[in-house]
């Protein structure tokens, strides 16, 4: 029993700490906030941008039509949005292969609404010293009820308008505005409110969580590090061994390396990690923590870099940084870049000759072969033609395979704007003038005002 009563439980989940990241000037945090202010000006005003009497950029779901500036696609043309994807990824592994994951510190949605919500935190409460007093104040305060209370007004308020903003991209969004003010739209409804919920409680309370146990990104990104990847780096050959020290103490003759030990570095890391520990899976690739260090050195007048973005083997052989950037072009990486590169102009290439005109062939299933007055053998088929243009447009419709083959009624059809209409197509033959069986045809479509013509394969069934 006396052995039982000494063991000591040992858990296996770390209890949460809170993380209270400090503000911090410099330049890396400046392009920080250069990269929120172009994505969100990006996000926040592109769906408000018209492009002749429709919206710019609308993934119009609901009649499967997606609006990309000067493009009208349709589900068949799912190979470029496909392309457009796999070219987003290769640029993202391109990127962390050169300098490790610069999309997490810098553009991640996640990242970039976290650095929202903490600005507004701290313009309300005050820094990161004000927000741990603030927070160990009893609920009873005035202060702090007021405080939490316009802090979650101003969290809210973004959060609902980035739903709105983001539903207003599948739906155009002056129409969900109207929607929203007259309570209609049950669908539109529940996804803005969902999208502001997550962002709410992602950016609002979960931040460095979602990155740490939520993203799948940091779990496989050390599949494409590799020790001449750029990463922020502690140099602990110059660093160590660190302790605190007068500015007047000479750091060599005192056994001492250039680390003070403020711990600015951990303060202002967004994820609260100590990066002086070495490169760990949580870091994002900020730089706030270069900043911080930056300053410190610069106060007490040690040379700058003592964190920064430097490589395993640069650091590891005492590289400058000429050196390491000259290992930025290495296999791996031109490896990224040319299939990047082909891809890019693969697609550029079939946009640019890809033919505003689509067109599905269904047999009518409720007539597959009939006589019909004339001594004529009759196959009906529903053609849907689909219109990518911005014009109205009048299309010819013929069909050939089959002597004799003829088509009724009127092979004239209009089709609208970014519109599809359906036409009933009926192709005849002598009767007797081809053997039984299924014989391959060919539907034609062309644009009488716009070069653009479509052939499609087909069958005319002869029956016994």
């Amino acid at each position: 029993m006396s052995e039982e009563k000494n063991q000591s439980t040992v858990s296996f989940y770390a209890p949460h700490k809170k993380v209270y990241p400090r503000a911090i000037d410099g330049m890396f945090n400046r392009w920080r906030w250069v990269m929120v202010w172009v994505t969100q000006l990006v996000f926040y005003g592109l769906p408000w941008l018209q492009w002749g009497e429709r919206q710019m950029v609308l993934f119009d779901l609901g009649a499967r039509r997606f609006y990309l500036f000067g493009l009208v696609l349709y589900p068949q043309d799912f190979i470029s949005l496909t392309g457009l994807v796999v070219l987003s990824a290769l640029s993202l592994f391109l990127f962390t292969a050169v300098a490790g994951r610069l999309w997490c510190g810098f553009t991640c949605p996640q990242t970039v609404y976290t650095e929202i919500f903490m600005w507004l935190e701290n313009r309300i409460e005050g820094d990161r010293s004000a927000r741990m007093r603030l927070d160990k104040a009893a609920w009873t305060s005035p202060e702090k009820l007021a405080k939490k209370g316009l802090k979650q007004l101003a969290w809210v308020s973004v959060a609902l308008w980035t739903g709105f903003t983001f539903v207003g991209f599948f739906v155009p969004i002056r129409t969900l505005g109207a929607e929203i003010l007259q309570w209609q739209g049950g669908w539109q409804l529940f996804w803005v409110f969902f999208y502001a919920f997550a962002t709410y409680g992602f950016a609002g309370f979960m931040r460095e969580q979602v990155c740490k146990y939520m993203c799948p990104y940091a779990r496989f990104q050390s599949a494409m590090f590799d020790e001449d990847t750029l990463i922020v780096t502690y140099d602990s050959a110059r660093g160590e061994p660190r302790g605190v020290r007068s500015k007047k103490v000479d750091p060599k003759a005192a056994g001492l390396g250039d680390c003070i030990d403020c711990s600015l570095c951990v303060q202002v890391c967004p994820t609260g990690i100590d990066i002086r520990n070495g490169l760990q899976y949580e870091c994002i690739g900020c730089g706030l923590c270069v900043d911080a260090c930056n300053t410190v050195m610069d106060k007490v007048g040690y040379p700058r870099g003592l964190i920064r973005f430097a490589t395993q083997s640069g650091m590891r052989q005492r590289w400058t940084n000429h050196q390491m950037l000259r290992r930025v072009f290495r296999p791996r990486v031109l490896g990224y870049g040319a299939v990047r590169l082909t891809l890019a102009v693969a697609m550029m290439v079939s946009l640019v000759t890809r033919t505003p005109l689509k067109v599905d062939v269904v047999r009518d299933r409720t007539a597959i072969a009939r006589l019909v007055p004339g001594g004529k053998l009759e196959n009906v088929y529903q053609l849907q033609i689909m219109n990518a243009t911005e014009t109205p447009q009048h299309y010819r419709i013929s069909a050939q395979g089959l002597e004799g083959l003829t088509l009724a009624p009127d092979s004239t059809v209009q089709v609208p704007a970014t519109g599809a209409r359906w036409v009933s197509v009926q192709l005849q033959i002598p009767y007797g003038s081809a053997a039984p069986g299924s014989h391959p045809i060919h539907f034609t479509v062309q644009a009488l005002e716009h070069p653009a013509q479509v052939q499609e394969k087909a069958t005319f069934l002869v029956p016994r």
